[in-house]
Formats: structure tokens, C-alpha cells, sequence
């Protein structure tokens, strides 16, 4: 009998070792949740959006499980049923990023205080979530920001590899701006003014911004990048590869930007040559 007791007793044992081993062993292969860094939401970090334009977004995020995707809410809590959504999967694989967007706010939207849900789920099921306030008002403007050069290539310039191609001026609004964006874009392309963006895959980012300080009405620029540069000077800087990859030809250079409410102001070309 006493032999039998401790055989029950040792294999109880065991079977507990083995409970607390695959325990601790779950915990070592636990994939942590993501990590949302929240960096700015509304324009300079003001947690204002406007009825009929949009609210800009910026985050961080470190995903170990691989992102799967992002997804944005906002609801108010009182007053009212409507909500705007919307989800993201172009950013599916990657361990960490800078996820920058903007989210059109209907011009049926109801004014006032709102929450800010920011929703990341990796690819193990995990999920993180952030909120934030914000508020949403009513913009009446419809003038569109004003763009002055102070300085720019000669007309026709040429540039070798190597050199540095570099535009000037300031930009001002009326109330606030919203967004810069100074790019190269090959002429043979043939992309409309419109079409010249951020993540647009031909053209070559001299500068992107949509952070203005504590003066946004009133922005100071210089943009400059040298011929043959690796990246781009984008927001988060890219490869200067495939289709945007620099060429022998003529280019030029075009300044854009626009107001809190969407109102866009487009410089004129600036052309170059560019000689490598």
C-alpha cells in the first residue's frame, strides 16, 4: 500500500512539473500585444478636426506578432449615433511603423466633442487600443493658402550627381495650414499637379509636412536634396528606387499646399536638367 501511495504521489508530482513547464514555456513564447505610440492627432497636435475636411493622424506602432491591421473609430459618448470608421491593411506584415493618415470627416457630422479609438490587431489575434478626444467644429473658409518663392534654380538649371537642388519661400493662410508636400517630378511622367502626393511612387519627395508649430497659419520652407541621394526627404524617408529611380532628363520642381479645411494652392513648375 505505502509503495502504491508513492507512486501516486510521484506521479502527481510530475504531472505538476510538467503543468508549471509548459505554463512557464507559454509565457516565454507569449507574443506581446502591440505598442501604440500616439504622436499627433489634429493638425500640430490640437485635437481639432473641421466638419467637411479631415483629422490628421500620427502613430507609432511596434507590432512583434506583425501588424494585420489598423483601425480607427470615433463616436461621440452623448448626443448622437454616428460614427466614422475606417480600416487599414496596407500596412499587413510589418513589425513596426508610422502610420500617418488622414480621415475625411463628413460634412453631415454633428459638431462637437468626440472620441478617438486607434485599434491595432497583430497577426497572432492580439489587439491594443488607444483613445483620444478630440474635437470637431465647423470651418467656413474658402480661401486657399498663398505660396511666395524666395528662391529657386535658374530656369533650365543643370544638375550632376551630386549636387544639391534646393527651393525656398513661405507659405500663409488665412486661419490655419493644413499640409506641405515640394516635390521633383519627371517631366515625361506626365503626372498632374493633383496627383503629385506623398505616396505617389514616381516623384521624389523634397519635403512633406503637416506639423506647422505653434504658428500654423505661417510657414517658413526650405527643401533641398542632393542628385543621387539614396531616400527621399518624405515623412518617413524612402528608397529613391524603381520607378522614381534618378534619371538623365528633365525634371521640375512643384510646391503644394494646403489649409485646415482642404483648400489646395499649387506653385508654379520650376524646371531643371538633371545630368548624371
Amino acid at each position: 500500500m505505502f509503495s502504491r501511495i508513492k507512486t501516486l504521489l510521484f506521479l502527481l508530482a510530475m504531472g505538476a512539473m510538467l503543468v508549471l513547464t509548459s505554463c512557464s514555456k507559454d509565457d516565454e513564447t507569449a507574443v506581446a500585444k502591440p505598442v501604440i505610440n500616439l504622436i499627433e492627432m489634429g493638425l500640430s497636435n490640437s485635437h481639432v478636426a473641421y466638419i467637411g475636411a479631415d483629422l490628421h493622424i500620427e502613430a507609432d506602432i511596434v507590432a512583434e506578432g506583425k501588424i494585420s491591421v489598423i483601425a480607427v473609430e470615433i463616436h461621440q459618448e452623448e448626443g448622437s449615433s454616428q460614427e466614422i470608421t475606417a480600416q487599414y491593411t496596407e500596412f499587413a506584415g510589418l513589425k513596426n511603423t508610422t502610420f500617418h493618415k488622414h480621415v475625411d470627416i463628413p460634412s453631415t457630422t454633428v459638431a462637437g466633442t468626440y472620441h478617438c479609438h486607434i485599434t491595432v490587431t497583430d497577426m497572432e489575434g492580439n489587439q491594443t487600443t488607444v483613445e483620444s478626444e478630440i474635437f470637431i467644429e465647423v470651418l467656413q473658409d474658402t480661401t486657399p493658402p498663398v505660396i511666395t518663392i524666395a528662391a529657386s534654380p535658374a530656369n533650365g538649371a543643370t544638375f550632376a550627381n551630386g549636387e544639391s537642388i534646393t527651393i525656398s519661400g513661405i507659405a500663409t493662410d488665412n486661419i490655419a495650414l493644413g499640409g506641405m508636400l515640394i516635390a521633383l517630378v519627371y517631366e515625361s511622367d506626365q503626372i498632374g499637379d493633383t496627383a503629385v502626393a506623398g505616396d505617389n511612387p514616381k516623384v521624389i519627395v523634397m519635403l512633406h509636412t503637416h506639423d506647422f508649430g505653434a504658428d500654423p497659419d505661417e510657414f517658413s520652407f526650405t527643401a533641398s536634396i542632393a542628385v543621387g541621394a539614396a531616400s527621399d526627404n518624405n515623412m518617413t524617408p524612402a528608397p529613391i528606387q524603381g520607378e522614381n529611380a534618378w534619371k538623365t532628363g528633365n525634371y521640375y520642381i512643384l510646391v503644394k499646399t494646403k489649409d485646415a479645411m482642404g483648400n489646395w494652392t499649387f506653385s508654379q513648375h520650376y524646371p531643371i536638367t538633371i545630368n548624371l
